[in-house]
């Protein structure tokens, strides 16, 4: 089996509260496995931070994000925590079975980042895997951390534009990313206890509307549009029961406190 032989869907761009964004993920994986579509789908965060699966809680300045409405989860991928701005962010996911896809991690990043590059080659961005380990800046920030050639994407002057996770269960795969619009440094930096040079996140991080003539909607829609090409995918829509059992999931898991301030 391949990707090119899976009945597909694309869920364009849609925004729900942090938890019930992840929680989406776990309901798609369930209905691949269980022999129903594969899912592409584009999405935007409300003001949220996600924090990666081994997350010290204790580097978050839990009173800024309340303070800032800033909603937080925690992913169930690895990584530090990234802030996903409600105008500044694009994020999209793939689903897929275990069995369609590379066994071997780093192939199946590059196959399931095909359509993120080539998303940024159409919107006019020159974007590559990043070429090098760069030292991190600020280890609890995903986006400050060292770059990794496997899964960080850069822009032509080596700052990182997207960041990709990818977490495997017994018969799914899930990989999700984020695309920097624009930079809001300051809400990113304030949501770190340690307090992240602002300057310095710039010098670290690119943005699409500083490489491109483009706009947010444009972005958007160029994101899922290559997605939606790259499996061949038809326009689709959560169903009843995903949405019944993702609020399950939401309301067990990715909205509890047990599983958002649990200790690494």
């Amino acid at each position: 089996m391949s990707l090119a032989d899976l009945e597909w869907r694309v869920i364009g761009e849609e925004t729900r509260p942090g938890p019930m964004t992840m929680a989406l993920e776990a309901a798609a994986a369930e209905t691949v496995a269980a022999g129903g579509p594969a899912t592409v789908r584009v999405y935007t965060w409300p003001d949220t931070l996600s924090l990666g699966y081994g997350q010290d809680p204790d580097t978050i300045d839990w009173a800024f994000c309340e303070r800032e409405d800033i909603g937080v989860t925690r992913r169930p991928t690895g990584g530090g925590a990234i802030y996903h701005d409600s105008v500044a962010d694009i994020s999209y996911g793939i689903i897929a079975p275990a069995d369609a896809v590379p066994g071997d991690l780093m192939a199946c990043y590059e196959q399931f980042c095909e359509p993120v590059l080539a998303a940024f080659e159409r919107m006019g961005v020159d974007a590559a895997f990043a070429d090098d380990e760069r030292a991190a800046v600020h280890q609890p920030a995903c986006y400050l951390r060292q770059l990794h050639p496997a899964h960080d994407i850069v822009g032509p002057d080596g700052r990182k534009l997207s960041g990709n996770a990818q977490y495997r269960q017994k018969d799914a795969v899930i990989q999700h990313g984020s695309l920097s619009v624009s930079l809001r440094p300051d809400r990113h930096c304030g949501c770190f206890t340690a307090d992240p040079d602002p300057e310095r996140f710039g010098d670290r991080v690119g943005a699409i509307d500083e490489y491109a003539d483009i706009d947010r909607a444009e972005a958007v829609e160029t994101l899922r549009s290559t997605l939606a090409e790259w499996v061949d995918a038809t326009e689709g829509s959560w169903t009843d029961d995903e949405l019944a059992r993702a609020r399950e999931h939401a309301e067990e898991k990715y909205n509890a406190d047990e599983w958002i301030r649990r200790s690494p």
